[in-house]
């Protein structure tokens, strides 16, 4: 009787241990699939990141050009505005030089 419940208690202990190990194993495929999932997604995270930066720096050019064109369009119209001017003073002076009667001398 005492060998059979010894002989019990380490089938039990076997069982116990057969069923830790499946789960180990379980466990070890689990880390495999997780450490591939990382170096997937660490090469992407690794484009991305490149791509990000050659956006944003492709955005700094257009910022910058903006800017310098927004510059340029203001000087433009103060130009536009200053040369508005001297002509419509011009056109006033010719035309008063004009005028029938007018005597200069």
């Amino acid at each position: 009787m005492q060998a059979q419940a010894i002989f019990d208690g380490i089938e039990r202990l076997c069982s116990k241990r057969d069923e830790l190990n499946r789960q180990i194993q379980q466990e070890e495929g689990e880390k495999g699939r997780l450490q591939h999932d990382i170096c997937v997604l660490t090469e992407k995270l690794s484009r991305v990141n490149e791509s990000l930066a050659r956006r944003l720096s492709v955005r700094a050019d257009f910022d910058r050009t903006i800017c310098e064109t927004k510059g340029a369009y203001t000087k433009i119209l103060e130009s536009c505005q200053t040369l508005l001017s001297v002509l419509k003073k011009e056109a006033g002076n010719l035309g008063k030089a004009t005028e029938p009667g007018r005597k200069d001398h």
